[in-house]
């Protein structure tokens, strides 16, 4: 585990001068994000990644840098999955553009906290269910009850993506789901935007605006996507919660770039779907198999980004002309 603290201090530091500086300074005024600024962002935030990836490795070594750079793009891959779905929830709502850079911007926020509380957790959990060591096939081994559900679960879930019908998301009331249901229970709710504020006053009376439901939407949103990446990330390092959530949180705070960068051409990877059905699988059979065979963070991180290569090249040389996902961004 990473004990470095000048690491660690790294970190804290460079998340919340770029999240002071990103509302602060470049997002002060509520804008339309343009695809040149959302390139630009990306870039940033990538680079920022593999800087302090580069910065493990030089504190931590060569097998802790593979660990965060595994985690950090199985987290990244799973998360095109959100992006999906946020363009259902701010089209549903009718968001205005201008608007959607706050909304992610807040989810991500909740993100930073309720990730903590998952992995740390999480570690603390994998470390209490390890059973007495027993002999199975001729070998001693030493096996984890949580490890090994959490690896049957990334099978079923990588079955169950690659087999699923995008139009039960499409077709979904948002308006029905448990944020939703949460706002609408505690507060009254204007029929209409007003700015980007979260509440208002109509006729002498405070009320939320849609904008609040939309940001618990896609708060829960990514509680329920978090219950497939964070088990995916325990394969890779479960007993280091600081390379999990380090990867993870630099993953996620790229997000909102990567959203607004490919709002409009998503539907040109209509089969990286399959692909991130192939890593959940794998990283499933990872945990199961680990017991018996270890396969290690440099192997995890060649499959892992093979897989999403192919799956891209594969989506582009086959993209449909038109995609209905694409008018959803609209």
């Amino acid at each position: 585990m990473i004990d470095h603290p000048g690491v660690i201090i790294g970190f804290a530091v460079v998340v919340i001068v770029m999240l002071l500086l990103d509302l602060g300074v470049f997002n002060k005024k509520v804008h339309a994000v343009s695809n040149k600024e959302a390139a630009i962002w990306s870039i940033v935030w990538i680079s920022l990644s593999m800087l302090f990836s580069g910065v493990v490795y030089l504190t931590s070594g060569f097998e802790k840098f593979t660990q965060f750079q595994s985690a950090y793009w199985i987290e990244k891959a799973l998360s095109v999955d959100n992006l999906f779905v946020f363009i259902l929830v701010f089209g549903f709502f009718k968001v205005p553009k201008e608007l959607h850079h706050k909304v992610l911007f807040w989810g991500i926020l909740g993100a930073l906290v309720f990730r903590a509380i998952f992995i740390f957790a999480g570690v603390g959990l994998i470390n209490m269910t390890y059973l007495p060591e027993m002999m199975v096939l001729g070998y001693v081994v030493e096996v984890n009850v949580v490890l090994f559900l959490f690896g049957l679960f990334l099978i079923y879930a990588g079955v169950k993506s690659w087999v699923g019908h995008d139009d039960e998301e499409e077709n979904k009331d948002f308006s029905k789901s448990t944020g939703a249901r949460l706002i609408y229970k505690f507060f009254k709710v204007s029929d209409k935007f007003d700015g980007a504020k979260f509440f208002t006053v109509q006729n002498g009376v405070k009320m939320a605006t849609p904008l609040l439901v939309v940001v618990a939407v896609i708060e829960f949103t990514d509680l329920l996507f978090a219950v497939d990446s964070i088990p995916a990330i325990f394969a890779i390092a479960p007993d280091d919660p600081f390379i999990l959530y380090t990867s993870n949180i630099f993953a996620i705070l790229g997000l909102r770039a990567l959203y607004f960068l490919l709002a409009n051409f998503i539907h040109m990877f209509s089969l990286l779907k399959y692909g991130l059905a192939i890593i959940l699988a794998f990283i499933g059979v990872k945990m199961v198999i680990s017991p018996l065979y270890h396969i290690s963070s440099p192997v995890s991180l060649i499959i892992v980004a093979g897989v999403l290569l192919i799956a891209v090249v594969a989506s582009l040389v086959f993209a449909p002309k038109e995609g209905g996902v694409a008018k959803n961004a609209d």
